[in-house]
């Protein structure tokens, strides 16, 4: 149990073992069972923890022999697969601070975040991410050599050289650290301006690691996970490294969220985190095979009805009396759950931006224990969380050891031993966030109701219409996106009379609507009467205003428009964990608003 009081911003930890020496008990403990695991030209293979720790003792020589010395930062240029894991437990032993980019950073952002946080080294695995390096090179002085993993240009330095060195001492590099050493640095996503490096300590990462677990109530020894969204994002970075290496889970890795589907029926992971869109698009999918077979649509329905009656019961009782036909019910939900590779999830999470109450009771409904976790880079991610009696529409209790109180303003304030040591270089910024009794201003909005929170958007997004009533975007925005045709939205009107949207589509999903409205128009007879553009517009106007049936007067959307192209992660639009750049948005496509208000 960590000994660290919700109030102290630093002070000691004698129970408490930093991140190196969590990973030396790992390996101790799970020897020659799998660690990580991976799909390379079609074949799965694995590396157990004895073979893990192997290659982390070469990488930690292999830095060392290019002249990195302790404090030094090497960056991580590198998508989803085993020897990112390796890489930064061997910048770590190293005596070094692991930090991870984004893989799909443009040349100018790469530029800043590599010279901000002034990378003597940088480890690179695909071949655009080396371009862009490469092209950038003359602006970072301080960048002494590039190390890439796959096939290597003369003038960097191959990680198969790395891996041919000397084995260094683990356990006598591990004694050199102490638990208020730098783990890593964690870039905030910069919607609101350039992105700022969150300094997250060895005590921060034990700390989440170890109020996780006891708020899960039991440990996850040996269960499967699938890594997928960017390590550079601190969610993936707690779910997939830090939970790995401290509690010895077998990490699949997938090198691009667009083969995650395929990844999913295989691995069939015992713990599975995704982002809202994601299990919004699952949520889509399950809906338009259900769509194929109206009888089985029928059937699908009866037994959600059934699985919703039990998921109800269950927040009571966990061992609820069943209902009348769950059996026939939860056979059919056992193939949804199947098909989607979430048969065998004991363990699942959303969190990075909000999610639909619809959506999290629909998973629940067909028997995946989907919940909702609150948290932010500054915290080492998790700050609330119930996974075991979660309440669709707020995001659980605080984790054990962390303290969360509304300000007179509404701005949810976190303290803890989570909490991170404030922003690199930045002391204005972190003194901005920080105050000096150790409380964290989130900059988020919410109420704390019976202990339990609920957030209600960003205290910068919040709009304030010219009737003067406040609005939360974010909750609209998931409304709106919840239909299929639907990729992204944004909401508008801040001094405004009445909001608007902007919307754009799903490709596949306007063609798969499309060709079902021709379907239809055949059957009857009649024909296209519209044209396509008409259609998918009556489309969503029938949609909007199902939706504004729902919501109080100031939250409904008038008026909206249909944006030529969707928007693409880690572009002018969003951020590489797709949340709208708001502020972006609004200024690139202000002509569009304009002419909603006209």
């Amino acid at each position: 149990m960590l000994v660290v009081t919700p109030n102290q911003k630093q002070g000691s930890a004698t129970e408490c073992r930093h991140v190196l020496a969590r990973f030396l008990d790992t390996v101790a403990v799970r020897s020659s069972l799998p660690a990580l695991r991976w799909q390379l030209d079609g074949t799965r293979r694995q590396m157990s923890w004895d073979e893990y720790a192997a290659r982390v003792a070469r990488a930690a020589t292999g830095f060392v022999s290019l002249g990195v010395r302790r404090g030094d930062r090497i960056g991580l240029l590198l998508r989803n697969r085993p020897e990112f894991h390796v890489a930064d437990l061997g910048a770590l032993f190293a005596g070094a601070v692991p930090v991870s980019f984004y893989n799909t950073s443009p040349p100018e952002r790469l530029a800043y975040l590599v010279g901000h946080c002034r990378a003597a080294v940088v480890v690179v695995d695909d071949p655009g991410g080396l371009d862009r390096l490469e092209a950038i090179r003359p602006q970072l002085p301080e960048l002494r050599h590039v190390v890439v993993v796959d096939e290597a240009p003369p003038e960097s330095v191959a990680f198969d050289e790395l891996q041919r060195a000397t084995p260094m001492d683990l356990d006598a590099a591990a004694a050199k650290f102490g638990l208020w050493d730098l783990a890593t640095v964690i870039y905030t996503s910069g919607t609101t301006g350039p992105p700022k490096g969150a300094m997250i300590t060895h005590a921060n990462v034990a700390s989440a690691v170890d109020g996780a677990l006891r708020a899960l109530g039991h440990h996850v020894h040996g269960y499967e996970m699938i890594s997928a969204l960017p390590m550079a994002h601190v969610a993936e970075r707690v779910a997939s490294h830090y939970l790995h290496v401290s509690e010895g889970t077998c990490v699949t890795t997938c090198p691009d969220v667009t083969l995650l589907p395929r990844y999913l029926a295989t691995v069939r992971p015992r713990g599975f985190f995704a982002v809202p869109r994601l299990w919004e698009k699952a949520a889509d999918l399950i809906w338009a095979m259900a769509d194929l077979d109206p009888a089985g649509r029928e059937r699908f329905e009866r037994a959600l009805e059934v699985g919703a009656r039990v998921a109800a019961a269950k927040q009571k009782d966990p061992d609820p009396e069943l209902a009348p036909g769950f059996e026939d019910a939860e056979k059919l939900l056992g193939e949804v759950r199947a098909l989607i590779g979430l048969d065998r999830c004991r363990v699942a999470v959303t969190t990075a931006a909000p999610i639909s109450v619809d959506v999290l009771r629909f998973f629940r409904s067909i028997g995946v224990p989907l919940s909702e976790l609150y948290g932010l880079s500054e915290a080492t991610g998790p700050v609330t969380w119930d996974p075991v009696h979660p309440v669709p529409g707020d995001v659980g209790r605080p984790l054990p050891g962390t303290a969360v109180r509304i300000s007179d303003d509404g701005e949810i304030l976190v303290r803890g031993p989570t909490v991170f040591a404030g922003y690199l270089d930045d002391p204005r910024a972190t003194a901005a966030v920080l105050d000096e009794d150790g409380w964290l201003h989130t900059g988020d909005l919410g109420l704390l109701e019976n202990g339990r929170l609920r957030v209600a958007g960003r205290e910068k997004e919040l709009l304030v219409t010219a009737g003067g009533e406040n609005v939360a975007p974010s909750g609209i925005e998931s409304l709106l996106r919840m239909h299929p045709l639907v990729s992204e939205a944004l909401v508008a009107g801040d001094r405004r009379p009445y909001l608007v949207a902007l919307v754009t589509l799903d490709p596949q999903a306007r063609g798969e609507f499309l060709a079902s409205q021709e379907r239809k128009a055949a059957a009857d007879g009649s024909g296209p009467k519209s044209a396509q553009d008409e259609l998918v517009r009556r489309e969503l106007s029938r949609w909007i205003t199902e939706i504004n049936a729902r919501v109080p007067r100031m939250e409904q959307v008038k008026r909206f428009a249909v944006l030529e192209r969707d928007w693409d992660a880690d572009s002018d639009e969003l951020t590489p964990t797709m949340k709208v750049k708001r502020q972006a948005v609004l200024e690139k496509f202000s002509e569009e608003i304009d002419r909603l208000y006209r």
